[in-house]
């Protein structure tokens, strides 16, 4: 069964939100069920289409952020094609939101997704309710913010373990012991598997999702190191430098899981060798979600399947380009055999 990963993966994130589910069941004290059924996206070709093109847009390098004069006039035309992109996309959302609530005023048995949930605040009083706009914002954070990323570290991690087999073979021989004869994963498996974690966060610091964290301004004139940074000024890290730094790491474009191991380094900002969510006030907030979507599929996926390179990709070599934008992706998909164990 040979498989395009990213498609993939991108398939298994929007249909496994696997904690906003179980927020949704523990809610309404319900079994457990999907976020939303792929169904309800009308067309989830099209829309996953528009989010894909969206964010190939906001990823390009725009003339306005050097040349501030200019932005008046969008002269790459990126701002329009994005609020074209924004309106299809709330144009979606708004006719599945509308069909959802036809369906449940209808009497329909609800589908306890978290669609319903987002429905069911939207009565709230006292200020706690969520407005039409609230909900648009929510969905798109979701498939947006929680797609894409997600995917993208998934393909890498998959890259890197089928170019380094030994490696692969080692989280397999740790799941092995971890889960014995069980046939499913669980959440609470993940803080036993050591090297599955080592794994993800080499990923994150060869291959961190978004390479420019989200811009910070100097709120003062400030001196750093011998720079001087002017009052107002923008200011961008770049995590994907700070991963690849000799003075911070050994061997550093060499994938080695190993480094992490017995070693108290931490992904949540406070290491900040290691920065892929950020830090701050404007660390990311699906951090805790993309941590356990990631953890879950990729060792779903390793402890279901036996891996392989396709023969001509295994002659030629992965390539391990990347395509640059908000989100750092392989510019070739990568593609390889897998087999049900």
């Amino acid at each position: 069964m040979e498989l395009v990963l990213y498609a993939t993966c991108i398939l298994l994130v929007v249909s496994s939100l696997y904690v906003l589910r179980h927020f949704a069941d523990s809610r309404r004290n319900l079994p457990p069920a999907d976020i939303a059924d792929l169904d309800d996206i009308g067309g989830s070709g099209q829309f996953m289409a528009v989010i894909s093109e969206s964010l190939q847009v906001a990823g390009q390098p725009n003339l306005s952020d050097f040349f501030p004069a200019v932005a008046p006039l969008d002269p790459q035309r990126l701002r329009k094609r994005l609020a074209v992109g924004f309106k299809r996309l709330h144009a979606i959302l708004d006719e599945q939101i509308e069909r959802r609530m036809r369906e449940r005023t209808a009497g329909e048995p609800p589908k306890n997704d978290f669609m319903d949930v987002l429905l069911d605040y939207r009565g709230l009083e006292d200020g706690r309710g969520l407005d039409r706009e609230m909900l648009r914002a929510l969905l798109m954070d979701l498939f947006i913010a929680g797609s894409d990323t997600s995917a993208a570290t998934f393909e890498w991690a998959m890259a890197e373990l089928l170019q380094n087999p030994s490696s692969m073979a080692k989280a397999r021989e740790e799941l092995a012991q971890v889960i014995g004869s069980r046939s499913e994963i669980e959440e609470s498996d993940i803080g036993q598997l050591k090297y599955l974690q080592a794994i993800v966060k080499e990923v994150f610091r060869l291959h961190p999702p978004a390479p420019l964290l989200l811009p910070r301004q100097a709120e003062a004139t400030t001196e750093l190191r011998g720079y001087m940074v002017p009052k107002g000024a923008r200011v961008m890290v770049n995590v994907w430098a700070i991963g690849r730094d000799g003075e911070l790491w050994s061997e550093p474009e060499r994938f080695m899981p190993e480094r992490f191991l017995g070693k108290d380094m931490d992904y949540r900002g406070r290491d900040f060798e290691l920065l892929p969510f950020g830090s701050g006030r404007r660390i990311c907030p699906g951090m805790p979600l993309a941590m356990r979507m990631v953890h879950l599929m990729l060792a779903t996926l390793l402890y279901r399947f036996e891996w392989k390179l396709p023969k001509e990709v295994e002659e030629n070599g992965v390539d391990m380009g990347e395509k640059f934008g908000i989100v750092l992706a392989l510019a070739t998909p990568l593609e390889a055999l897998a087999e049900p164990v």
